[in-house]
């Protein structure tokens, strides 16, 4: 077994701009009385984590259900600015359920021979070129062009070079890439005017345009990898993890939570303006930069087939370029949950 401090490190290779599970809660007898409002049983809590963002977004009317006691199961939540929080907390078994970036998943389950499992791809691409100025019609014109971004040897550089080289662009020659380690230096720039062109995770794009009224979207780069992928491979930003532990004590419970998921998930996107005051009231982001994101953040529910066509498709384009990006190899079949 990995020392936490070896996972933490790989695992900050996942980050965006966006494992070992010990405990888990038992559900009582389902004999016994309760006065809950989804059931006759118990309900089972389950310790829950996700990152400040689109992650989050998807689950708000979950936890708004969860708040008012109206959910199947009793949720825990931890909202966490960085996936190192997620990653110790994974270390310690202290969570039963993670929302974390795709790779990670992949290293996690690596790491821990198997420990964890995906339950759920829950975000796709939300990376997109930003411009000041209407000279990139399409990724041939990033070529000679100097791009600011985050994510230096985690997946936005895999996805950006991905995207670049499919198009004819070396990324070692034909571009110059600006790495800054935090989203809000890459929109400072942009708004200096030090940087013309970046490529931003939303909803730090819509936040850097409200901003920057010269500002615009030039490419989505999810798109971008659609038009040149031919093995059926998406973006996959986000995925939703279990610890075994957890699914082999609770399946009912993991079930239950899938189907809460994927209900709030076509809320949040049928229900943009209230979905978006239940992100603000959860502490993820302002509610009019939310309203304004939302319809580009790809928040959505695969499970299954449909979501191990994606992550396994996505996970191989990360692992040729770097193997260590998902954790030394690729994850077996044990890998994908299906309830």
């Amino acid at each position: 077994m990995k020392t936490p401090q070896k996972i933490l490190s790989l695992a900050l290779a996942a980050v965006l701009s966006l494992s070992v599970f010990a405990g888990c809660s038992s559900n009582e007898d389902s004999s016994s009385s309760s006065n809950s409002p989804s059931s006759q049983t118990q309900q089972a809590t389950v310790r829950l984590a996700a990152l400040k963002g689109p992650t989050t977004m998807g689950l708000v009317k979950l936890l708004e259900d969860n708040e008012a006691g109206s959910s199947a199961n009793q949720y825990e939540f931890t909202l966490a600015a960085t996936a190192d929080e997620i990653t110790a907390a994974i270390g310690k078994g202290e969570l039963d359920a993670a929302a974390v970036p795709c790779n990670l998943a992949s290293v996690l389950y690596n790491k821990t021979e198997g420990k964890i499992a995906v339950g759920a791809v829950n975000t796709l691409g939300v990376l997109y070129i930003v411009e000041t100025g209407d000279t990139i019609q399409s990724v041939a014109d990033l070529k000679g062009k100097t791009i600011y971004t985050t994510g230096k040897g985690t997946t936005p550089e895999y996805s950006l070079n991905y995207v670049l080289t499919q198009n004819g662009i070396d990324p070692a020659s034909d571009v110059t890439i600006e790495f800054k380690s935090e989203a809000a230096e890459v929109a400072a720039a942009l708004a200096e005017g030090t940087a013309q062109i970046a490529m931003l995770p939303e909803p730090f794009a819509t936040t850097a345009m409200a901003k920057n009224e010269n500002l615009r979207v030039a490419l989505n780069l999810s798109e971008e990898w659609d038009k040149v992928s031919s093995d059926g491979s998406g973006m996959v930003t986000g995925v939703l993890i279990f610890s075994r532990d957890f699914l082999e004590q609770n399946p009912q419970a993991a079930s239950q939570f899938l189907e809460e998921y994927k209900a709030s998930v076509a809320y949040v996107n049928e229900n943009t303006e209230d979905a978006a005051a239940l992100v603000e009231k959860f502490g993820v982001a302002p509610a009019a930069v939310a309203q304004k994101a939302l319809p580009n953040c790809s928040i959505t529910f695969l499970e299954g087939d449909a979501m191990k066509e994606k992550v396994s498709g996505y996970l191989s384009v990360l692992f040729q370029q770097n193997p260590k990006s998902v954790g030394g190899k690729l994850p077996d079949d044990a890998f994908y949950f299906a309830r």
